[in-house]
């Protein structure tokens, strides 16, 4: 994409950049009977593969191979998007946007180490492949641009907005953060500057109070209400119409809150939580203030924050409206790397039987989270994610056991936004045995959270745009229709992934990376991914 300069008019609140097609030329094409191309859509039959298990009382286990046959219709077409951030001014916010500016214009900049250019590094979707087939000529695997198995929003092409209780403009905010060099800041502060964020949400009680002296960007009332439900719901109509967009996808990456105590006849229902949102209740958070009124106005609302803003009456509220939510938690730097080995050790017979896990940051997140109430949701988030790959193995965890599993987080300010996160694996080997892994972690925290986001808002995207329909008795369904409105496919990038009520959660960073791109082949018609490679090894 060519680099290229914005009019400023187009800037004030927003971003945008139109010099991509709205519907690419695709990099490939499915041929197979299953799947038909028309200029809107790529509709697939799709035979779904899975196996059934069954136990009597005193007899052996039963597997059943079982299929479903489903058709998928993709809407071609991507339309115009925006990103709405909540805490647009912080951290994260201006370190994506700033990002995203340096993609779309191309820029290279100076650093200690010689010239840098924009990349979208960090991020599944723009910056790893996967794989389509093998190559018929050479029996060698032909792999792929996630981004291009499907038609997917560019982010170049994101309009950027939204809230903050803060109300620094964008270039002031970046200097804040400290987190982008001196030189890349200079070419996008004329364009940062013109950003400033909408009034935001403020109810003291769920954030720091180290925090208030950022809180001067708020709306009026320090409890939830309906005005604060309709306002959130005009700037998104209001930012919808002034860039004619087709559709925003709104992301918390604001503060982290104390958990919401859930209380019956408050938040436990869709209704009960819409007359509690009337009448103030001190337990409705600000964020699932905005996670409803992102419902009842059809835009995806994700997470980014480790609190519980999907109480029950939310997600009940979602499946009425068939609106999509997803959470919780960005998945960034220490979490992936427990997630990915944990699941190595316990899948290689290897007893992990506790985990030691000590932070020190000095952003605004550290800030936040010196507070006990916002440590105790972080601590929640980052200490669920081994329990499925311990559930998985009874041959070393016996019902009831768990390694034991210790998190601490400590502000510092003199390390910014430089994470310290030190981790010790302690294990069983054989005959008594035992194995200690140590990792010292140095993640730049903005750094690896900016490509989540993308990746999040990019997908989510995407799943407004396929519909899928069942067969039952060799027919097909009278009519298509979405995802559920839990958008468990995001699960890879965050730490506690929110799951459709009554289905398990899965944890395992390969199983939640094969997910995600096994469902877009199952779009195109192909089958899952398999590691047999039995072309190879049968005679």
């Amino acid at each position: 994409m060519a680099p290229h300069a914005e009019t400023a008019d187009r800037a004030v609140d927003g971003w945008y950049a139109s010099n991509s097609k709205a519907t690419p030329d695709p990099l490939y094409t499915v041929d197979s009977p299953n799947v038909v191309y028309t200029d809107s859509t790529i509709k697939t039959k799709y035979t779904y593969r899975t196996t059934s298990v069954t136990k009597s009382a005193n007899g052996p286990y039963v597997a059943s191979p079982k299929e479903t046959v489903y058709d998928f219709q993709v809407d071609r077409a991507v339309g115009r998007v925006g990103m709405m951030l909540v805490g647009w001014g912080g951290n994260n916010g201006s370190t994506v946007t700033a990002g995203i500016i340096a993609n779309r214009r191309g820029l290279l900049w100076d650093t200690r180490e010689g010239k840098q250019a924009a990349n979208y590094y960090g991020s599944v979707v723009m910056a790893s492949t996967m794989r389509l087939g093998i190559d018929s000529a050479t029996g060698n695997e032909v792999n792929l641009p996630i981004h291009d198995m499907l038609p997917m929003v560019h982010p170049n092409d994101l309009v950027i907005g939204g809230w903050d209780i803060n109300s620094m403009p964008l270039d002031k905010a970046m200097d804040r953060a400290q987190v982008l060099e001196p030189t890349l800041k200079e070419l996008v502060r004329a364009e940062m500057a013109l950003m400033k964020p909408l009034p935001s949400i403020y109810y003291p009680d769920f954030i720091a109070a180290n925090q208030e002296d950022r809180a001067d960007n708020v709306l009026d009332g320090a409890r939830a209400c309906s005005a604060h439900v309709e306002k959130i719901r005009q700037d998104i109509r209001d930012f919808k119409t002034k860039h004619e967009l087709n559709k925003v996808i709104v992301l918390w990456t604001a503060n982290t809150e104390r958990f919401a105590d859930i209380i019956p006849g408050v938040n436990d229902t869709a209704d009960n939580l819409l007359k509690t949102i009337k009448t103030g209740h001190e337990e409705v958070s600000p964020s699932t203030v905005f996670s409803v009124a992102c419902i009842l106005e059809n835009a995806p609302f994700i997470n980014g924050s480790p609190q519980n803003t999907f109480v029950p009456g939310v997600i009940e509220l979602a499946e009425q409206h068939r609106a999509f939510i997803g959470g919780d938690d960005f998945k960034s730097g220490q979490t992936k790397m427990k997630s990915a080995l944990v699941d190595f050790l316990i899948n290689a017979g290897i007893k992990l039987t506790s985990i030691a896990s000590y932070n020190h940051l000095g952003n605004n997140d550290g800030k936040n989270l010196s507070s006990q109430k916002q440590f105790r949701s972080k601590e929640i988030s980052k200490s669920n994610v081994v329990d499925d790959m311990v559930a998985s193995n009874d041959v070393l965890y016996k019902k009831g056991e768990h390694p034991d599993h210790t998190v601490v987080i400590k502000y510092m300010p003199a390390v910014g936004d430089n994470k310290r996160a030190l981790d010790e694996y302690y294990a069983e080997i054989f005959m008594g045995g035992h194995q200690t892994i140590s990792m010292f972690n140095v993640c730049e925290d903005s750094l690896l959270a900016s490509p989540l986001i993308i990746d999040l808002v990019v997908v989510a995207e995407l799943m407004t745009r396929i519909s899928w329909r069942a067969h039952v008795d060799g027919a097909a369904d009278k009519d298509y229709k979405g995802f559920h409105s839990v958008l468990s496919i995001l699960s890879y990038m965050l730490k506690a992934p929110l799951t459709p009520p009554g289905t398990p959660v899965v944890n395992s960073l390969a199983k939640q990376r094969a997910a995600l791109t096994n469902i877009l082949r199952a779009c195109v018609g192909l089958s899952p991914e398999s590691d047999m490679t039995l072309e190879h090894k049968l005679f």
